[in-house]
């Protein structure tokens, strides 16, 4: 259900309730919203779901998100351990089961999981750094830049009561244990069931031990074997020495049609006194690896050569990857091989072959042990597909490269760790493929490893890395431009060092420290010099990068260096630069005060990208930085209509929820939507959390700036509009603690939006002991213009309602911000209003509140 991928987590709530039936009044009651905001949701659900009503909207929910695997045989046994995990499951919401391989892990924890709304996530085919991606793809959700694969499966979860069974863990056991610290404390109704060779060490942790069959191992033998079986002893006497292990009695059991109990007796006994005192400390991993490779021996030639080829495989393949290992052999032939080798029971099918992970082990050690090197071949056959996966992404085919590289992914991946001849190659197409299915670390790190492999491109490579970590405003992206003009040289080197400077400065709100202004004038000044005139897109990366530095303090570009800036890259016909460029602009025209002009400035460039390449990294990263900038210019002119379209495509376009949170709580607030504003709350507070938490690890990273804390006043406010005074003051430190100020005022991002609110929750309180201190803080001269004209217009009301004797005086200073936002405009209206008691000019203030869908406001007259 691909739908579900584009729903937030209240509407997952909604869903569940409609699951249950429940009426629109149930759900706003359960949920604690109103009944308009169920049945907008329920609206939002039905157009994402493609459905006509309620009814076919409830069927959906039935399905699973994903299903637990389906087994053809029966469970034997382990009554007593299945208690103990049920039991265990009742109290903790984490639960291990651990045992040596073999033993029947994933098989008990299938069972358990049986009746619950269960999601299994299969592990064996995942490596280092691909856990979070592999639970995502479990879950049905995708990674929404610039957050994570862990950021879309802890959003997923934050409301849902899964089982999430996690089955083999232990080879990425560190990886697993961070993302179940993470959802235990995130997602409060979420139990976890994982299957690992050793435990995982996350606080809260229950063990239940899986040891060997025990007494029901012989029925298990029986109810296995392909032939007929009389002597009972003799069958006791083979499981005990298979040590009880499941899936070494269900290999040995379907032998007794061709050798019979006795047969498999006598071989097993001499083939464990050849293995005696061999490798490693666990005999009964031995037991395995021997009743695998006692099986083998009944293979001839060509079949035991394809199997131990087919070890080289980490997940799923089909024919032509299986023919692609032995270019000796026809397909025919192959297809043959492997018909053959299943009816062994050696290998699978589930929509895709594939060996079980034990069996795997055993072809990847035959393999070894034959000396052949299969790397060139497995390397050269990742990097053609990932070619021709990329190509039919590029050539409208979509969906079936989706399908395409899901299936392969995990190989691909796996490929790229050997270094051959072709691995340049796949590196590049793994690059690109990651990123336009939404892995923007994937890809990063692929460019990075593409550099790695070819030295004479490592400038460019390192260079689309940068762009691909500026989608998440990653600060590791100026490192990556300043390893890329080492790596270049003239034109390309100035380029890079440039770009570096623009990063320093335009992303500075995510950078754990800001880089010192003597650098970044070192730099420019070096690539000053390398330039080449001639060549305008270096001159027009040059224009941009004197503009953003040419400030004192970052993000605060010289008005008329940006206006060059955008004249050459305009020049250069380059999208994503012009964009660049326009922001530039934008910004230090809001700086200046031109708040209307630096919004006009914003809806150019949403008409722009709107005809841009999305495969593009470099214009990716400006999309994400477009819809912050168009929704924050359009909140700063007081164009609320304006910003409520912009919100409703930045949703669409899949941003992550923590980071359109802050916009929306902004929009609002200030329309007075209160509920969804504080639906919205706890999302950006346990965003912010997270960013904090997990430091420079977390794509959340402009999460890290300060500009969050204005959304965290208007939350304050809106709990203040309501009378909940506890909360008004919790998130005014909330706001504090997000600027890491403890005087609003010290604070570039907070102090206009902490006077604004101040302000505004003295005139709706009537409370004006401090009304003096409150309106001279409102009416500063702010540095950042974005929000001094909500505070210069609140201040100028509170002035007039608290009776200041230079009530008219504030209102002449606020007057300026009247021009430059139609919120404040309105709210200076309604002060003059209630000043002179003009009803006209009520009326008037009214009207001005309707235009811009201030619902709130409108009805405050007084």
């Amino acid at each position: 259900m691909e739908w579900l991928e584009l729903i937030s987590a209240r509407e997952a709530e909604v869903l569940a309730a409609i699951r249950g039936h429940q009426s629109n009044a149930q759900i706003a009651a359960r949920l604690h919203l109103s009944i308009r905001t169920v049945e907008s949701h329920v609206a939002s659900l039905l157009r994402k779901a493609g459905v006509p009503d309620r009814r076919s909207l409830a069927a959906l929910a039935e399905e699973p998100v994903s299903g637990l695997p389906v087994f053809p045989t029966s469970f034997v046994g382990r009554e007593e351990e299945r208690t103990a995990v049920a039991a265990a499951l009742g109290v903790a919401r984490l639960v291990s089961l651990v045992g040596s391989g073999g033993m029947g892990k994933t098989r008990l924890a299938v069972e358990v999981a049986a009746d619950q709304d269960a999601v299994f996530v299969d592990l064996v085919p995942v490596r280092a750094g691909g856990v979070g991606q592999a639970v995502a793809q479990a879950l049905g959700v995708v990674e929404r830049p610039p957050g994570t694969p862990t950021d879309a499966v802890v959003e997923r979860l934050r409301s849902d009561r899964a089982l999430l069974l996690l089955d083999n863990c232990e080879h990425v056991i560190g990886e697993v244990g961070e993302l179940v610290a993470r959802i235990l404390r995130l997602c409060p109704q979420v139990r976890i069931l994982a299957t690992s060779r050793e435990r995982l060490a996350v606080p809260g942790e229950r063990l239940v031990e899986v040891p060997s069959l025990g007494a029901s191992a012989p029925q298990l033998f029986l109810e296995r074997a392909t032939g007929v079986v009389s002597d009972v002893a003799a069958v006791e006497r083979l499981c005990a020495a298979l040590d009880g292990m499941p899936l070494a009695i269900e290999l040995v059991a379907a032998r007794t049609a061709s050798l019979g109990v006795d047969g498999i007796e006598a071989a097993l006994d001499d083939l464990l006194r050849l293995i005696s005192g061999g490798r490693g400390p666990d005999q009964r991993h031995h037991s395995l690896q021997d009743v695998i490779s006692w099986s083998l021996d009944l293979l001839d030639d060509e079949e035991r050569l394809l199997f131990r080829r087919l070890g080289v495989f980490v997940g799923s393949f089909d024919l032509p990857a299986a023919a692609a290992l032995s270019p000796e052999l026809s397909v025919g032939a192959v297809a043959d091989l492997i018909g053959r080798l299943a009816d062994r029971s050696l290998i699978v099918y589930r929509e895709r072959w594939s060996l079980l992970e034990t069996v795997r082990a055993v072809a990847a050690h035959e393999l070894e042990l034959s000396g052949e090197d299969l790397i060139p071949r497995y390397v050269r056959w990742a990097a053609d597909l990932a070619a021709d996966t990329a190509a039919d992404t590029a050539g409208g085919k979509a969906a079936d490269a989706a399908a395409g590289f899901t299936s392969v992914a995990d190989d691909l991946r796996n490929a790229l760790t050997y270094t051959t001849p072709d691995s340049y190659r796949l590196a590049k197409s793994l690059a690109h493929l990651s990123f336009v299915h939404g892995q923007i670390v994937a890809a990063r790190n692929h460019y990075v490893r593409a550099a790695e492999l070819n030295p004479d491109r490592a400038a460019e490579d390192l260079q689309s890395a940068a762009d691909v970590a500026l989608i998440s405003a990653d600060e590791v992206a100026f490192g990556l431009l300043l390893e890329a003009s080492d790596r270049a040289v003239g034109t390309a080197r100035a380029v890079a060092l440039a770009s570096a400077v623009i990063a320093a400065t335009r992303f500075s709100m995510s950078f754990a420290e800001p880089v010192p202004r003597e650098r970044l004038i070192g730099l420019l000044t070096e690539a000053t010099a390398l330039a080449d005139p001639r060549d305008e897109r270096c001159v027009a990366v040059l224009a941009m990068a004197r503009a953003w530095a040419s400030g004192e303090n970052p993000l605060d570009p010289d008005l008329e260096l940006s206006r060059n800036a955008v004249a050459a890259a305009r020049r250069t016909g380059d999208v994503a630069l012009v964009l660049g460029a326009l922001d530039a602009l934008g910004t230090a025209l809001a700086n200046a005060g031109h708040l209307r002009q630096a919004h006009r400035l914003s809806d150019e460039r949403l008409r722009l990208a709107a005809t841009a390449s999305r495969s593009d990294p470099a214009v990716a990263a400006e999309l994400v930085d477009l819809f912050h900038v168009a929704s924050t210019s359009a909140i700063a002119a007081g164009d609320l209509p304006a910003a409520a379209m912009i919100a409703a495509r930045d949703t669409e376009a899949g941003t992550h929820p923590a980071i359109v949170a802050p916009r929306l709580i902004r929009l609002y607030g200030l329309t007075g939507r209160f509920d969804e504003a504080l639906e919205q709350a706890d999302i950006l507070w346990d965003g912010w959390l997270c960013a904090a938490t997990y430091g420079v690890e977390s794509e959340l990273s402009s999460l890290r700036g300060h500009w969050p804390s204005s959304a965290a006043a208007i939350v304050a406010m809106v709990h203040g509009l309501r009378g909940d005074g506890p909360a008004y003051e919790e998130w005014r430190v909330r706001a504090r603690r997000i600027a890491h100020v403890d005087n609003p005022a010290d604070s570039l991002s907070l102090a206009a939006p902490a006077a604004f609110v101040d302000a505004r929750i003295a005139v709706h309180t009537g409370r004006y002991d401090d009304a003096r201190a409150l309106v001279d803080a409102a009416l500063a001269p702010f540095p950042e213009k974005w929000w001094s004209p909500y505070a210069h217009a609140a201040g100028a009301e509170l002035a007039v309602v608290a009776g200041l004797p230079d009530a008219v005086e504030c209102i002449a200073a606020a007057e300026a911000a009247a021009v430059e936002n139609q919120w404040a405009a309105a709210c200076l209206t309604r002060a003059k209003a209630r000043h002179t008691g003009d009803q006209q000019l009520m009326a008037e203030a009214v009207a001005q509140w309707d235009r811009i869908g201030a619902a709130f406001e409108r009805t405050v007259q007084w």
